[in-house]
């Protein structure tokens, strides 16, 4: 039997080993505890390559790639051919417009977290009639399908769940994402956390524009621009005209960048991005025109690199 002062001294010892223990596991812990790896350089390449198979696409269906043209659904599947063979879970949906049947193309990364906090990342794939659409928005599409498939090749587990879509019959007004969010629950929207949204990020005089919206959000973006001493500036022409809407209408934080559209450059702005004041962002908007010769390399390359810095940053 132990006397009672040796055994008061053993219990204290033996409580200040544990604490030592648990802390020293505690410090050990933190100190192994990994950092939010960096995205990935997106090879500007291989978003080359796909804006050439979209243009590809369009040429061999009449020349666009529109909401109810077969060009469109070309663009789906080209896509989800990709998508699938990476690992990624996909799912066609079909809407009702204009007497057409309309698609929505949705892919879930397996690995990460759980679905109920979703980091979205979308575009919209649908040309509008008069051209094949390479900037609007062959370019968001290829960008963000490039950043999906290095997620894949970095077999990337995010602590959030990563989701991304390509959305049909955006320029009959954004029908496409409407149908889908249309199609969630309260509860399944709640359960997106930040949708991203991507709408021509290639202009030949390209503006570097951020949403607008979530403050926290826009600084993902505008630190990544600051990184690459790029001035970034907010823009209304891009206030619910895009994809982005839908989803700021069900509750949903949102945020994405926006390289310009139909409207023209200032002398400013010309000065800060080396561009050409008083002339349009992209001259071929909406016009046949918009074609591969329709791309700035150098906005389609900064600006794919942003989405994956701000997939990377926002899912960890």
């Amino acid at each position: 039997m132990i006397r009672k002062e040796k055994r008061r001294i053993l219990l204290v010892a033996s409580a200040s080993t544990a604490l030592a223990a648990s802390l020293l596991g505690a410090g050990a812990a933190q100190a192994v505890k990994p950092e939010a790896a960096a995205a990935p350089d997106i090879s500007v390449d291989s978003v080359q390559k796909d804006l050439k198979e979209l243009q590809s696409v369009a040429e061999a269906n009449g020349g666009n790639r529109a909401h109810g043209e077969p060009g469109f659904k070309a663009s789906i599947d080209f896509i989800k051919k990709k998508l699938d063979a990476a690992g990624f879970k996909t799912k066609v949906q079909e809407f009702d417009h204009g007497g057409t049947t309309g698609y929505n193309l949705v892919a879930d990364w397996p690995k990460g977290g759980s679905a109920d906090n979703t980091v979205m990342v979308g575009s919209h794939l649908d040309s509008v009639s008069d051209g094949a659409g390479i900037n609007d928005n062959g370019s968001g599409s290829a960008g963000v399908l490039e950043v999906a498939l290095a997620v894949a090749k970095e077999k990337l587990e995010p602590s959030k769940h990563l989701r991304f879509a390509w959305w049909g019959a955006e320029e009959e007004g954004l029908v496409g994402s409407q149908s889908y969010v249309q199609s969630l629950s309260q509860d399944e929207v709640k359960k997106i956390n930040t949708y991203l949204n991507f709408d021509m990020i290639a202009s030949p005089n390209a503006g570097y524009f951020v949403y607008d919206d979530d403050a926290a959000v826009q600084k993902v973006f505008k630190d990544y621009y600051k990184s690459k001493d790029i001035t970034t500036a907010t823009s209304p022409e891009v206030q619910g005209r895009s994809d982005h809407a839908s989803f700021k209408d069900a509750g949903v934080t949102v945020g994405g960048t926006f390289s310009g559209a139909g409207e023209t450059m200032t002398e400013e702005q010309a000065k800060q991005w080396n561009g050409k004041a008083g002339e349009p962002y992209d001259s071929c908007y909406h016009s046949e025109c918009d074609d591969i010769s329709n791309i700035n390399e150098k906005a389609l390359d900064v600006n794919t690199d942003g989405i994956a810095h701000a997939v990377w940053e926002l899912s960890s």
